[in-house]
């Protein structure tokens, strides 16, 4: 196996991890909490971070009867320098060319209970916190190195106080939203979280103020969403059986919800990144919503209307093939040809796809390409599948490399880099296809034609060089 450095070498690009991880220093959040909000908040962000301890304690069967999932344990680096490197950004800076890494985002870890808070109020102060630690601990390392903010994003209003203060006060570059927001049904008997919105289609407010407003400060919103703890993924006894799949299922709701929800198509100069669900969800919606448009979308939709059904046609073939025990019913064949074919409500709308702004499967194809990306980890044998013209996405999805540097399922941080070079051992993917994997892509997603978090870096010479952006920021003609 080639270490890190050769893989870095024989690539002959910068590397880029969309998705490394932070490890908060707890007592630095809580004191952080204390200064801005007084004693009582900070114990109520001991609560916050000892819940999931809490639940892990009980016995499942007292897990199963509250309709509490067992949470997340062993969960992070077993390696202590690699665990001490997520913890202390100044290590890991010392160590990414060791790593054979250019350039890495740390997404929280911790921090992500922000995200998913009930409480409004505390949300804003988690968030707040864990943003300002983030700050703090990566000051004079940010020239490869960038933290990822939490922003909130339970209502609009919230979403835009949180970017105001993690970008516009505290001059973070990249952020990461709650992707599926749990609601409840007022006077239901079900559990607190009935059902979770997106963020575009089925939301309870329209979000557009806070796409309009990464667009104005260039962020690019990045989800790290999880769909455990509720529906299939709330097992009282198996961590396993809730993390299986969990992400990628966050990924799809959350990128599905933007898309029928037009969000990618007012929005054409915004990309979204979506992260630990790997590349298979993207190729399956991909693909999902290309054969939809086709069959439900458009003109395509009166083939189906109910009232061109040559319902004689039917009774006569009823009347000359049906069983006797049918025959006899005859009378009651319109009990069964309109189940299932009612006729549309006053307000229902019959092109589903109407809001999304899509023209066809071009337009869909071009999502995929230019403003939905995945993050895909080192040793997913599925990142093949983003670049296979033969599964109707036309070989173009777009995805990045994301180590997941930190947590369990990176247990070795040198090997990671080439863990994802054996893929081309093995021909499971090219050399261009690792390049634009760790570089092209990434380098689109963050920066689009621009810059972007890559301004006054390590990498602000490169990111120019591939967009032929010139010293005053405009594009040069390419020859």
């Amino acid at each position: 196996m080639l270490s890190a450095p050769e893989v870095r070498e024989r690539i002959g690009r910068p590397i880029i991890d969309s998705d490394g991880h932070l490890i908060e220093y707890l007592p630095l959040v809580r004191d952080l909490v204390a200064e801005e909000h007084g004693l009582g908040a900070a114990q109520r962000f001991d609560e916050l971070i000892g819940g999931p301890d809490q639940l892990g304690r009980l016995p499942p069967e007292t897990r199963r009867a509250i309709g509490a999932m067992r949470p997340p344990w062993w969960a992070l680096a077993p390696d202590p320098l690699d665990r001490a490197s997520a913890m202390l950004p100044h290590l890991l800076r010392s160590r990414l060319d060791e790593l054979g890494l250019d350039f890495t985002f740390l997404y929280p870890t911790f921090g992500m209970a922000a995200l998913h808070v009930p409480d409004a109020e505390f949300r804003g102060i988690a968030a707040r916190a864990f943003n300002r630690h983030a700050v703090e601990v990566c000051d004079g390392v940010r020239d490869r190195i960038e933290p990822v903010a939490v922003v909130p994003a339970f209502t609009p209003a919230e979403a835009l106080a949180a970017l105001e203060h993690a970008v516009g006060e505290l001059g973070l570059k990249a952020v990461v939203l709650t992707g599926l927001v749990p609601r409840s049904i007022p006077g239901s008997v079900m559990s607190p979280a009935a059902f979770h919105d997106g963020l575009g289609h089925g939301a309870a407010e329209s979000y557009d103020p806070v796409w309009s407003a990464c667009e104005r400060l260039g962020i690019m919103p990045t989800f790290h969403t999880p769909a455990f703890g509720f529906g299939t993924r709330a097992s009282p006894d198996s961590y396993v059986a809730n993390h299986i799949g969990g992400f990628a299922a966050g990924a799809e709701a959350a990128a599905r919800s933007l898309i029928l929800g037009g969000v990618p198509s007012r929005f054409p100069s915004l990309r979204f990144l979506f992260l630990e669900g790997g590349a298979g969800w993207a190729v399956s919606l991909c693909r999902d919503l290309v054969g939809h448009w086709q069959r439900r979308a458009g003109d395509h939709l009166a083939t189906y209307d109910p009232a061109r059904l040559d319902r004689d046609l039917i009774a006569r073939l009823l009347a000359e093939h049906g069983r006797e025990a049918v025959r006899l019913r005859a009378g009651g064949l319109d009990a069964t040809l309109d189940a299932l074919g009612q006729p549309l409500g006053a307000v229902d709308v019959a092109d589903e796809f109407s809001a999304s702004g899509l023209g066809g499967p071009d337009a869909i194809r071009r999502v995929f390409s230019e403003q939905v990306f995945a993050g895909c980890e080192a040793d997913d044998p599925l990142t093949r599948l983003a670049f296979d013209d033969r599964l109707g996405h036309d070989g173009r999805l777009g995805v990045v490399f994301a180590s997941d540097l930190g947590h369990w399922d990176a247990p070795v941080g040198p090997q990671i880099v080439p863990e994802l070079w054996e893929q081309v051992e093995h021909d499971q993917l090219t050399e261009d296809q690792v390049r634009a994997l760790v570089w092209e892509h990434p380098v689109r997603a963050w920066a689009g034609d621009g810059l972007g978090p890559f301004r006054g870096t390590a990498l602000e010479a490169d990111v120019r060089r591939a967009q032929s952006i010139q010293g005053d920021g405009s594009k040069s003609i390419a020859r």
